[in-house]
This record gives structure tokens, sequence and C-alpha cells, in this order.
């Protein structure tokens, strides 16, 4: 799997809405950076994506203008424009905002070790 192909396997884990699927793709020490929180645990990733799911319901997630600012044969660092749509209490809602992701190569396979998302987050 490229790097590309495991930012691909992350935006379509989030979509299943079932962290154990996501979890697969980060590192253990992999660390994010919310617009209201920061997250340095698995534990604390999985209860703040458990909790966006609750409250978006449906979410789609998405990631446009992925631009890829280093490469190398251990580490890929990638920006996007995030998008998500959904229903908050019923009714449709949809936001945008910036998003880092940073890479590594560990035993093998390209594993997300941070993130970090700013703008119109839930």
């Amino acid at each position: 799997m490229t790097h590309k192909q495991a930012l691909e396997r992350y935006i379509q884990a989030t979509n299943t809405h079932d962290f154990n699927e996501v979890k697969v793709i980060l590192h253990p020490q992999a660390v994010y950076w919310f617009s209201d929180k920061t997250c340095t645990t698995t534990e604390e990733i999985g209860a703040y994506f458990n909790h966006a799911w609750n409250v978006i319901q449906e979410e789609v997630y998405s990631a446009a203008d992925i631009a890829w600012l280093t490469v190398d044969e251990k580490t890929a660092t990638c920006l996007y424009t995030y998008h998500y749509e959904g229903y908050h209490n019923g009714k449709f809602v949809s936001g945008s905002g910036r998003a880092t992701n940073i890479f590594t190569l560990m035993n093998g396979e390209w594993k997300l070790i941070h993130e970090h998302l700013s703008g119109n987050i839930k």
C-alpha cells in the first residue's frame, strides 16, 4: 500500500463510523489536534471520533485538494480540505476546514501518526 492509498483507506475507515476500522490505520503514538481538543492516546482519539459520529448522524467525510508536501521512504505529509455532511438533530448540516496528516512507515505499513484539523469541526 502506498501513502496515497493509506489516506484513502483512512477516509474510508472514517466513513464506516466504527473506530476499530480507524484504529487499524493509526500509529500507537498518534496525536490529534482538533480545534477544540488535543488527543494523545488511542482511547482519547476513539472517544472523540465516537462523540463526533453521535453528534453528526450518517456523517460522510471526504478530502479535496490533497497536496503531498513531503514523501520519503519512511514519512509522508499531506494537506487537504476536509468536508463533512450529515444530520444534526434531524437537520442536514455540512462544513469544511483544513487538515494536515502525517503518515509514517511502521513494519512495512503506512500508519497515521498525526492529524491536525482546523475550521468548522463538529
